[in-house]
This record gives structure tokens, C-alpha cells and sequence, in this order.
């Protein structure tokens, strides 16, 4: 008797449909997007309009989505040894693999589309160049092969603000580097975080991951510099009069918080203590962005 392979069977729309938004990952596209939105507050002419501003950010929540899919693509093999990754639709073979590519690929030719039309050729090339180093700089290229992977393959989940400044203004400044250089330092306790928690994965899956490499208290002092890097960068926005006091305050408050906490790791020797930072480094950068918006809105 033969049977249908998984991917084959009949579903609903409202099935499919969920599995390839799943295939998205839209919690971390949501978080993705709102590092953008300090960009659009700082326009000299005031805010842009809403449809402005929706047309942006909806390019770049295809330019994740696609970076996404088609890391899920390379990596089913591998995310099908990690209890993390092992229920994700291609490892479960809900969807197919080619399916899943041309997705990809879909989501990639849509996103350089539609930011062209609302940013401009250079914010087209950026959300551009932002899947293409994830996919094959990151994912294909560095991940498998040295513990640096996320310190470097970071540099593309920064670009959300790099994208807004090239579409409002037609190039990239100052201020949005800035922007960019807080996520990408950022990055390494953010991740470096999960792969304290999620050891056994890496190493079942062989991905050299900073823990399966130097051991876990290395990497916990690893990510305090990272994080001790990453304070003064955050005053930096003030430095330049990009941002004011009202931001300028809460980064130091924010930071101290944040470095409190990293201390607090780096001395427990604890995983459970790890997983819980991963979700203080999400607490820390939604209310640093936010406060960035606040600061120019409201203050």
C-alpha cells in the first residue's frame, strides 16, 4: 500500500496558509521591523505618511520573510536534529522542499519589488543585499563552520534601518549606522544566549555554535564584552544630535540593566539563568527602540 507523502496531503487553504506564515518565523519579523520605525520619527518634514510607511516596512517584512524561508530550505536537514528546530514544517515535511525554495525565492524578487517602488533603488539593494549575505554568507558559509558565525551573519538582521534611511532619504547617514551598529553588537549575547540553553542541539546538528566550542562560561564573558561594547554605542545616537536627553537617559538606565543582568549569567553558571537573558535581551532592545521613538515623537 503507498502512502501519500506528508507534504502531499490534502490540507485546507487555512492550513497551508498557516505553515508557510510559520515558515516566516513573524514573531522575530515583528521585532525586525519596529528597529525601523525611529528612522521614520527623525525625518526633518515630520513623520511620513501612513502609506509611506507601510509600503517600507511591508518590503522589508518580505526581505525577512524571505531570509526565513530560505535558511528553513538549507537547513532542514540539520533542524530536523534539534529539538528546537525538528517540528518546523520542513522537518516535519508539511511542506516540500522545493515549494519552500520557490517561496523563497518568490518572497525575495517581491521584497526588492516593492521596496524599489516605495524606497528607491537603494533601498531595493540593501533589503537585497541583506538576504542574499544571510543565505549565503551566514547560513550556507559561515554558520557551519566557525563559532564567529553570529557575530558576522548579524550584520543582516541590522539592516532594517539602513533600509528606512535609503528609502526616506536616498542614501544612508549617519544616524542610521548607528542604529545599525546597536543591533549588531546587540547580537552575540542575544544569540550567543540561546546557544547556552540549546547546546545539545548544536552539537547533535554539528554546528559550531560558541559554547560547543570554548565551553559556556567563556562564552558568558563574551557576551559582557559584547555588551560592554554595545553601552557606549548606544550613547552614540546622542553624541551626534540624532537623539536627545530623554533617549540619551534611558540608554544609560537601559544599559546598566542590561549589564546587571549579563553580570548576573555570567555568576549563576546556570542555563536556566541563560534562557531567561535571552528574553531580557528582547526587553532591552524593544525599550531602547522605544524609547528612541519617544524621545522624538513625544519629548
Amino acid at each position: 500500500m503507498n502512502v501519500a507523502h506528508p507534504a502531499a496531503q490534502r490540507r485546507s487553504v487555512g492550513d497551508v496558509l498557516r505553515l508557510y506564515w510559520a515558515m516566516t518565523r513573524p514573531r522575530v519579523l515583528a521585532l525586525v521591523l519596529f528597529t525601523g520605525l525611529p528612522v521614520f520619527a527623525m525625518q526633518q518634514a515630520g513623520w511620513p505618511s501612513l502609506w509611506v510607511t507601510l509600503h517600507v516596512l511591508f518590503g522589508t517584512a518580505l526581505a525577512g520573510a524571505a531570509c526565513s524561508v530560505l535558511n528553513a530550505y538549507v537547513e532542514r536537514d540539520t533542524d530536523a536534529m534539534m529539538a528546537r528546530t525538528q517540528k518546523r514544517p520542513l522537518p516535519v515535511a508539511s511542506v516540500a522542499p522545493e515549494h519552500a525554495l520557490g517561496y523563497g525565492v518568490f518572497l525575495t524578487l517581491a521584497s526588492t519589488a516593492s521596496l524599489w517602488l516605495s524606497g528607491g533603488l537603494v533601498a531595493a539593494a540593501v533589503g537585497l543585499g541583506s538576504i542574499l549575505f544571510y543565505v549565503f554568507v551566514y547560513t550556507m558559509w559561515l554558520k557551519p563552520r566557525t563559532p564567529q558565525n553570529i557575530v558576522i551573519g548579524g550584520a543582516a538582521g541590522a539592516t532594517t534601518p539602513l533600509i528606512a534611511d535609503a528609502a526616506m532619504n536616498g542614501s544612508i547617514g549617519l544616524g542610521s549606522t548607528m542604529l545599525f551598529l546597536i543591533i549588531f553588537f546587540w547580537t552575540p549575547p542575544h544569540f550567543w544566549a540561546i546557544a547556552l540553553f540549546r547546546k545539545d542541539d548544536y552539537a547533535a546538528a554539528g554546528i559550531p555554535m560558541m559554547p560547543n566550542v570554548v565551553g559556556d562560561q567563556p562564552t558568558r564573558w563574551r557576551m559582557l564584552a559584547y555588551t560592554l561594547l554595545l553601552v557606549p554605542i548606544t550613547m552614540a545616537p546622542v553624541a551626534i544630535d540624532y537623539m536627545g536627553w530623554f533617549y540619551g537617559a534611558s540608554a544609560l538606565l537601559l544599559g546598566a540593566w542590561f549589564t546587571w543582568k549579563n553580570i548576573g549569567v555570567l555568576r549563576a553558571q546556570d542555563v536556566r539563568q541563560d534562557r531567561k537573558f535571552f528574553m531580557v535581551s528582547n526587553v532591552y532592545l524593544l525599550a531602547l527602540f522605544g524609547a528612541m521613538i519617544v524621545d522624538v515623537v513625544v519629548v
